[in-house]
């Protein structure tokens, strides 16, 4: 049978490519900030700037809580474009099994030590004692659901890797549409403040990821996915080393940078309730500004994995420049938009004044978010695809700890600016990628990838 559903980025036209791929997981990133803000609204409407706090507090706790997924998703989505590039289509379903049981095994560690040290973790996020129950139920049930979150992450990275990002949409989709109803049911007419939410989203993510895993069984073998169970079980060792070397890099980098918010959150909890909300807001903010930058970067680091495979520098260059020409333009229109109608963006999540009076001062820092995460899509693209551990373990470093924190001490300690110091440290370190990826650029040894 053809491979009809594999995609092969080594041939046609880049700029269309990179589009056509991007606009799903771009969707699909929509979708999830959509329904992650739609806890935020739901609770903040129904519990005010209380719920909003423990919402916030506990989305901290729990988005920490997946940077394995995330980290080795990534990396196990670069290997597989790598496979198809090198023509080694052969070698993806025993991959495949490896990841797929290593991963959810460390969904179950994870989870278990989560719930040891939960009261621990909230305590040292200053978690305002006004909210620090509901922060508690949100957070616990997301331990919980854990397993879903990890399994989801999984095989849509298996997807992207062979370059399908519509049918992650579809899914992710499907999550969304859920977890509207199920906010509304549990929070508003069942009065189950912020765990409530925390339940509608786990509910929805375990939909989305059964529904997920189902079309790939159904399809695995237009996707090369010969896959047997013993593939689960008995792991192919060449291959754990290698998604372990690419995966433990990106997984440092997004622990590290989500430590740092938790540092940086933590400082800002401590200023008080009205501060915490806001901060909630500004998060959705940041993800936002994040929309396009991640959506480009998942695309671009599928089609630079491929090329490089391939041996296809031109292409990899060209890559490069069509992803700085999308992120750049949206960097703009971003900002405009929000210097433009703060008060009706602000707005959306509370009416609390003493919340709102908060969002004037944070317009720069909102455009630097902005153009950070263009300018970091654009390298974070060649860093990720070339699969390079030793440079993406530095930006791990230096992006998630010594830059996020230092700045953020720097501003907001040492220069007295408060959270708005925070806020302004973390969004100058958002730019850190950039520089080194371009370093590594100019360097020329991203042509020496090997496969992995």
């Amino acid at each position: 049978m053809t491979n009809t559903q594999i995609k092969d980025f080594t041939k046609g036209n880049i700029g269309r490519q990179l589009v056509t791929f991007a606009l799903p997981l771009f969707l699909s990133n929509l979708l999830q900030v959509v329904y992650n803000m739609v806890d935020m609204v739901v609770v903040g409407n129904k519990l005010g700037k209380i719920g909003i706090s423990a919402v916030s507090v506990g989305g901290d706790v729990s988005n920490f809580l997946t940077f394995i997924a995330m980290g080795f998703s990534n990396a196990g989505q670069v290997i597989i474009a790598q496979y198809i590039g090198a023509g080694k289509k052969d070698k993806i379903a025993r991959f495949v099994g490896t990841m797929s049981s290593f991963l959810v095994l460390c969904a179950i560690v994870i989870s278990s030590v989560a719930f040891l040290f939960q009261d621990g973790i909230l305590r040292l996020m200053n978690t305002p004692s006004e909210s620090y129950t509901g922060a508690v139920s949100y957070s616990a049930v997301c331990m919980a659901g854990l397993i879903f979150i990890y399994g989801y992450n999984v095989v849509s990275a298996i997807l992207r890797g062979m370059g399908d990002s519509k049918h992650p949409f579809v899914f992710i989709s499907i999550a969304a549409v859920l977890n509207l109803v199920l906010d509304i049911i549990f929070v508003v007419y069942l009065n189950m403040g912020p765990g409530g939410a925390a339940l509608a989203t786990v509910i929805s993510q375990a939909v989305s990821f059964v529904a997920c895993t189902f079309f790939l069984i159904k399809n695995r073998e237009e996707f090369s996915l010969n896959i047997k169970v013993r593939d689960f079980f008995v792991w192919n060792t060449e291959m754990l080393s290698s998604l372990v070397k690419l995966g433990v890099p990106m997984a440092i980098k997004t622990a590290s940078i989500q430590i740092s918010k938790l540092f940086v959150n933590s400082w800002i909890n401590s200023y008080g309730v009205a501060v915490s909300a806001f901060a909630g807001i500004a998060n959705k903010i940041s993800s936002i500004s994040n929309l396009i930058s991640a959506a480009m970067n998942t695309a671009g680091s599928t089609v630079v994995g491929q090329n490089l495979a391939a041996k296809e520098f031109k292409r990899v260059k060209q890559t490069l420049l069509c992803l700085a020409k999308i992120t750049l333009t949206v960097a703009v229109i971003c900002s405009a938009i929000i210097c433009i109608f703060p008060t009706q963006i602000f707005g959306i999540f509370t009416k609390d004044s003493s919340v709102l009076e908060i969002s004037g001062r944070y317009i720069p820092i909102a455009v630097l978010l902005f153009f950070g995460s263009a300018m970091r899509a654009i390298m974070n693209a060649l860093l990720n695809g070339s699969g390079n551990y030793k440079i993406n373990f530095v930006t791990a470093i230096l992006d998630g700890i010594i830059m996020r924190i230092g700045l953020a001490v720097l501003f907001g300690l040492t220069l007295d600016m408060k959270h708005y110091g925070f806020w302004l440290g973390d969004a100058l370190a958002g730019f850190t990628p950039f520089f080194i990826g371009l370093v590594y650029y100019i360097s020329g040894r991203w042509k020496k990838t090997e496969l992995r």
